[in-house]
């Protein structure tokens, strides 16, 4: 444990689970590492939730983390009731579930603003910080897991601090961490990353060892997704996207080696697995999450470097990635998510951005986070800060959804995540649309025409002329038809008209 616990006065600190969780108290601010779900805290949330289901007592915390985490920490807690308030991001069933019904309060945020509003008091003190790390060196600073989030804040402002010391991680992980934090106004600096590979902070996050009350030795892995094959539509989706920027580049609207940013999911998945086929070479990803098909990439040579915040792996990709960690750590590089996603990089990069809409609407708004306009799925996440500040900013989403009962193109969003203003391109499998420099009456019909399923198209060709015709504007809409469509969904399940 010494090789890993190099502070000879924290190894004093290790504790059992139950003990350190003892810390947590009704109505404390408790931070946790963790992001999209990889390095978060697995043990001590844990022994909260059997603490609060054994004695019965009331416990409710508001929780901050970097994103969304495993069902060790979200699932345990909101089982229990033990989640009062949430912020930024989740991805948990059970805690969405309170989150739609009222008894638990979610607070949607852009993953770039959440450590600086922290450090501002926006939200009040954190009592308490729950940190996944492999290794502690010698001064007592925290070395993260396999992502960063949020972390370095809390390491800096917790009063108290529980390390889960992990050791399903390599030692040689240590290295691959960039941590700088920025300095908060009116002193703040540009700054200084004008390249993906660009390293500027310490491989380190910097606490008071005081303030590290418990150190929990785990074995516990993170929660490895599975991932499904692409779909013959996630397929589609990923040709276009390439084709269009390969066609892009050639017409030289567009520089070579602008990094790329990719959300999570199929879609993502399915863009990444086509570079494999393509002509790019010697890419670059300035990003969030870096999933298995990262790892593809470099071991075909394809990408040079990867920064990101988190390394989010299968099962079989963490055995590949420890297996050959010191050849990975070449090419990955994992940030503070206020660096990660941090618009002024973003622009200053030139990021291609891709992510995925719930819905876009006939005029290019894109609904990320709700379903029918009222019920949370997970979040913005990072898509905003991306997609507001990338040199192009693309949208993807198949074209119906619920077995073809609903079109994922729909007059009007039941919620407004990303503006006409920011969205630049919407792909779905049967087409991409270019929205750069159209207007609204320009947009409607090139949406409808290339990215709508056939099902769909006419009725909404329909909808777009009538609007027209009967309201006319700048942007024509026939609200309480929109208003008629989304009830009769909400009644049947099913947004066709009855035929």
């Amino acid at each position: 444990m010494k090789d890993r616990i190099r502070h000879p006065k924290l190894l004093d600190k290790i504790s059992a689970a139950e003990e350190a969780a003892g810390l947590i108290q009704n109505g404390m601010n408790v931070g946790c590492s963790g992001f999209t779900p990889a390095g978060y805290p697995k043990l001590v949330p844990k022994a909260l939730a059997e603490r609060i289901k054994r004695t019965g007592e009331k416990t409710r915390i508001n929780l901050f983390t970097g994103a969304s985490v495993g069902d060790e920490l979200d699932g345990a807690l909101a089982e229990v009731g033990a989640i009062d308030r949430r912020m930024p991001y989740q991805s948990n069933k059970k805690l969405r579930d309170q989150i739609n019904a009222g008894t638990a309060r979610f607070y949607d945020q852009h993953l770039s603003h959440v450590s600086s509003e922290i450090r501002y008091g926006y939200f009040g003190p954190i009592d308490v910080a729950v940190i996944e790390a492999h290794a502690i060196t010698e001064e007592g600073y925290i070395v993260p897991t396999t992502s960063v989030g949020i972390s370095p804040t809390l390491c800096r402002l917790a009063k108290n601090i529980i390390v889960e010391l992990n050791t399903t991680h390599p030692l040689e992980l240590e290295g691959i961490h960039d941590i700088f934090v920025p300095q908060d106004q009116p002193d703040r600096l540009p700054i200084p990353i004008v390249k993906a590979s660009n390293r500027i902070g310490k491989p380190y996050m910097v606490t008071d060892v005081d303030r590290i009350r418990h150190i929990v030795v785990s074995d516990k892995p993170d929660s490895h997704g599975s991932f499904t094959p692409c779909t013959d539509a996630e397929k589609r989706i990923a040709e276009l996207i390439i084709d269009f920027i390969t066609h892009e580049i050639r017409s030289g609207r567009m520089p070579r080696g602008l990094p790329w940013q990719s959300g999570v999911g199929g879609v993502a998945n399915a863009v990444l697995q086509g570079f494999l086929n393509s002509e790019f070479q010697n890419m670059e990803f300035y990003s969030e999450v870096l999933q298995d098909s990262v790892l593809d990439l470099i071991d075909a040579g394809r990408v040079v470097f990867a920064s990101g915040c988190s390394v989010t792996l299968s099962a079989d990709g963490e055995k590949r990635f420890h297996r050959d960690i010191a050849r990975y750590k070449r090419h990955i590089l994992l940030r503070p998510q206020e660096i990660s996603n941090n618009p002024e990089i973003i622009r200053r990069l030139g990021i291609i951005a891709v992510n995925t809409a719930l819905e876009a609407d006939i005029y290019g708004h894109v609904n990320s986070t709700h379903v029918m306009g009222t019920h949370l799925m997970n979040g913005i996440g990072g898509s905003g800060d991306f997609e507001r500040n990338a040199y192009l900013s693309i949208f993807v989403t198949p074209s119906i959804a619920k077995g073809g009962k609903i079109s994922s193109i729909v007059p009007f969003v039941t919620h407004f995540d990303h503006s006409e203003h920011d969205v630049k391109v919407v792909v779905t499998e049967q087409g991409l649309a270019d929205l750069r420099g159209k207007c609204p009456r320009e947009v409607a019909p090139e949406i409808i025409r290339k990215c709508v399923h056939p099902d769909y198209r006419d009725e909404l060709m329909d909808y777009y002329e009538r609007a027209c015709r009967e309201v006319g504007g700048h942007e024509p809409h026939l609200i309480r038809e929109v208003f008629q469509m989304h009830t009769r969904y909400m009644d049947t399940g099913d947004m066709r008209k009855p035929r």
